[in-house]
């Protein structure tokens, strides 16, 4: 790990404009900067980066941040990978915290593992293109398919020969690269499995001998596996067989999806990811301009691929090659990507093409305009599918809607599920209520299953014996909880908006939270000042309240912690803050110029001391009102309870508390004036 003092020092060096020049195109702006945004389609600049505050936002779809949050949004990358990105650059050394003997042991044995498989790409692109094997058998075979040199560059392919006197194991071994990281032990996962050991005689062999070979990165770019293809060197035919690295603690085949380091950028700007089936369809796209592709590489779809697609787009298009047997072979993978909330559309290609093979057969324009015109949403596409088989028959008819009742019960979004039904019931000519009420029966049983599921899990992880799966879980679970005495989980004020007056506070702290707003005493008679953060902690204080979002609460702690340092100021420190969250979250109210303004009076007049420290008075009472105003509407509540009624002592008392709690009302109400925010 990064220590602090090292983080501090990148933080301290690296400056917005020298890091987003390197991406994108500026011109000066006033005192700040203006260019086109790299997160989206901008056509008029509207990405701003400010010097000054050392930050950058996009004021069209809201993207941006500090130095290392940029660079983790840009490049897809870890916040310790954007640090050591930003070192490189600016030439600090970076000091690692001190790992234990057994995080030193597995860093080591991943690193070296990383260092094996560069090497090794470097190895087949030099076999590749400097060899006369090279040449005429793999650089053939992928220009014989119609890539161009540019692309078989862009994914660094390679080519592995079969040759007893050219092998990339002896070659390694020489180099010094040691056998436990060239074969791979399958129960500990340490090794690349680059090579294998011969049953025959134990003699270290390559295991990707004649085949062209293709590099699997990771997000970062780190070569994590490679993928080999079969080639027939005496007749040039293909056997088309494929052949990947072994699973291993770096590479898993269910984890990785070919083609996400080239395409990251892309699906973020165009917020919308293409998915095929090989390694020749990404590469065939990108060479007609769509870089916004991955590949499963010829695998069922997982969670864990469609989680790491996820955290870049919720809009998938998946490209088949016209077989709809494929299609509905690939049912369980549509739907486990609608379960996770994806938007799913699809597209046909005619039969016979795959995406490699009609990318070659037309234009780029062409090629471009056919995906942008026949992708259709999948469900849609699922209830044509379903009529076509039909074909009037009632039973197969009857079997076929269920299964896209499956489909839309998967679905998360209630008013997505809405639109669906009702669609589709207008399609099928069927009615809507038939269609809802199957849905709902579908999405009682998954519930029921994931009930089950859950409790199966937690009974493991406690060492309890398994439930039978007939087994029934309660819907009255909580009830049955509270009679055995369980407390309920207590509620917080979040859920009725009062987020909306915590962050107003978050944002006094962040943009004055230095500011010496007033003198207090130390409890010795002595006058001391008070910055803005600590009136807010002592105000809040004094009424037991604390924020309820753990950032707001954290940003509050902290100023204060480093409220006296000399020179500090709030917006610059929370800004560059070593925490991505807490950062992002300060550039968000740093650059809101326009929310404390129209509740409290514009900013210019927000300046002096009198002036913070009637915004923050205002703020508070904002805040402390929309409390008491929870309070009263629960109490509210319970004078209506007929249980309450039949307890004259306890209702006597939620009377009492009524009163007291509308003359604080009043009071607040009659301090905050009308600034108060109606909700």
């Amino acid at each position: 790990m990064i220590d602090r003092i090292t983080i501090d020092k990148i933080m301290d060096a690296a400056q917005i404009v020298d890091v987003v020049s390197d991406f994108v195109t500026l011109k000066r702006a006033g005192a700040n900067y203006k260019g086109l945004c790299p997160f989206h389609d901008d056509r008029t600049p509207s990405f701003m980066v400010s010097p000054s505050k050392n930050y950058c936002k996009c004021f069209a779809c809201g993207k941006g941040g500090n130095p290392v949050t940029f660079l983790m949004e840009h490049e897809q990358i870890s916040y310790p990978d954007a640090l050591r990105w930003l070192a490189k650059k600016y030439g600090i050394t970076i000091k690692e915290k001190e790992l234990s003997a057994e995080e030193k042991a597995a860093q080591t044995d991943r690193d070296s593992m990383f260092v094996v498989n560069d090497w090794a790409r470097q190895w087949f692109s030099h076999q590749l293109y400097d060899t006369e094997d090279g040449r005429a058998i793999g650089l053939a075979y992928f220009r014989n398919r119609g890539f161009r040199d540019d692309i078989i560059k862009k994914f660094q392919l390679g080519f592995c020969p079969n040759r007893r006197d050219v092998s990339m194991t002896n070659d390694a071994i020489k180099a010094g690269y040691q056998e436990r990281y060239l074969t791979c032990d399958p129960d500990t996962g340490i090794g690349t499995g680059l090579s294998f050991k011969s049953q025959k005689d134990g003699s270290l062999r390559d295991r990707f001998f004649g085949r062209v070979m293709w590099p699997i990165f990771t997000i970062g770019g780190k070569v994590a596996g490679f993928g080999g293809r079969v080639l027939d060197a005496a007749t040039k035919g293909v056997a088309i067989k494929y052949q990947n690295s072994p699973e291993s603690i770096i590479y898993s085949k269910k984890r990785e999806l070919f083609g996400l380091f080239h395409a990251k950028q892309a699906i973020v700007k165009h917020d919308l990811c293409y998915m095929v089936e090989g390694y020749t369809d990404v590469m065939a796209m990108h060479q007609n301009g769509v870089e916004n592709v991955v590949s499963s590489s010829g695998t069922a779809l997982t969670d864990d691929q469609i989680r790491l697609l996820h955290r870049f787009t919720s809009n998938i298009t998946v490209i088949y090659d016209g077989d709809a047997a494929g299609i509905k072979a690939s049912q369980r993978g549509i739907d486990m990507l609608l379960a996770q909330g994806l938007n799913v559309r699809l597209l046909l290609l005619p039969d016979g093409d795959d995406p490699d093979s009609f990318a070659r057969k037309h234009t780029a324009e062409e090629f471009q305009k056919y995906l942008a015109d026949n992708q259709v949403d999948f469900i849609k596409f699922k209830t044509d599918l379903v009529l076509k088989e039909a074909q009037g028959d009632p039973i197969k008819l009857s079997r076929l809607v269920t299964n896209i009742v499956a489909s839309i019960a998967v679905i998360k979004d209630p008013i997505s599920r809405t639109f669906y039904i009702r669609e589709i019931a207008g399609m099928m000519n069927m009615s809507e209520q038939i269609i809802s009420d199957a849905v709902s029966r579908q999405l009682a049983t998954n519930n029921e299953e994931e009930r089950k599921r859950a409790l199966r899990e937690s009974n493991r992880a406690q060492g309890a014996p398994p439930m039978p799966a007939e087994a029934p879980i309660p819907e009255e679970i909580d009830d049955i909880a509270a009679a055995a005495g369980a407390q309920p989980t207590p509620q917080t004020y979040t859920a009725d908006g009062l987020s909306v007056y915590e962050r107003l506070l978050t944002q006094v702290v962040v943009r004055h939270g230095e500011a010496i707003i007033c003198n207090g005493d130390d409890g010795e008679g002595n006058e001391v000042p008070i910055s803005m953060a600590e009136f807010i902690a002592l105000s809040l204080n004094q009424d037991n309240l604390q924020l309820q979002d753990q950032r707001y609460q954290a940003i509050l702690n902290e100023a204060q912690q480093y409220v006296h340092n000399e020179g500090w100021t709030a917006e610059r420190h929370f800004i560059n803050h070593p925490d991505p969250q807490i950062s992002t979250l300060a550039i968000e109210l740093a650059s809101e110029r326009e929310t404390l303004s129209k509740v409290h009076g514009p900013e210019e007049n927000q300046n002096s001391a009198t002036q913070l420290l009637d915004l923050a008075v205002h703020v508070l009472t904002d805040f402390k009102l929309s409390i008491v105003k929870k309070e009263k509407k629960e109490l509210e509540r319970r004078i209506n309870d007929p249980a309450i009624l039949r307890d004259k002592a306890g209702y006597m008392e939620v009377l009492k508390r009524f009163k007291e709690i509308k003359e604080i009302e009043m009071e607040l109400a009659k301090q905050c004036g009308d600034r108060v925010i109606m909700r």
